[in-house]
């Protein structure tokens, strides 16, 4: 009430954003009004906790991503699998460059996915559910995949060299492409 805002709002505030503001008498509502509006992230290191918003954000996200060494999605059909890391949006264009062995990794699958799907040691998508495609096929040819990631082919790139652990839903880099 002191403030003027909302209970709601003190979200969008770190602790000692609001205790700054009760002992300074700060208005705080142009600070809570571009988090609403542009977003914001809150970063953790240890004890310490910042928020980010804005163009920082953007910029955080995308240096964030490419540091990344694993990341986590749902388990669509079990096991283990590494190998090279192909990103395919395209099977019709980008298929000759997919060779056995290698993990298929691409938004979601459709039909002319499979024959990759079939040589892939692991498949890995960024949407999907339990009845995508990816998740069906996957258990129908008993290949590791790990669906829904949401950021697979930012986090991966052509050549890295990955595993994957369809069992506990995690892939991690083991060597980034030169």
């Amino acid at each position: 009430r002191r403030l003027g805002i909302e209970k709601h709002d003190l979200w969008f505030l770190l602790k000692q954003e609001i205790i700054d503001a009760l002992l300074h008498n700060k208005n705080i509502k142009p600070l809570i009004k571009e988090r609403k509006e542009k977003g914001f992230t809150l970063k953790q290191v240890d004890e310490r906790v910042s928020i980010l918003s804005g163009v920082n954000q953007e910029d955080y996200h995308e240096k964030e991503i490419t540091k990344m060494e694993s990341f986590t999605g749902v388990s669509a059909c079990k096991g283990n699998g590494k190998g090279v890391v192909k990103i395919i949006f395209n099977p019709e264009k980008q298929g000759r460059y997919f060779n056995e062995g290698d993990i298929l990794v691409t938004a979601m699958t459709t039909p002319d996915f499979v024959p990759l799907m079939k040589r892939a040691a692991a498949i890995i998508t960024n949407e999907g559910g339990i009845l995508c495609h990816a998740a069906i096929i996957s258990r129908e040819i008993n290949k590791p995949c790990i669906i829904g990631t949401k950021i697979a082919t930012k986090i991966l790139k052509d050549g890295d060299n990955a595993e994957v652990d369809a069992n506990n839903g995690l892939v991690r880099i083991l060597e980034r492409a030169k």
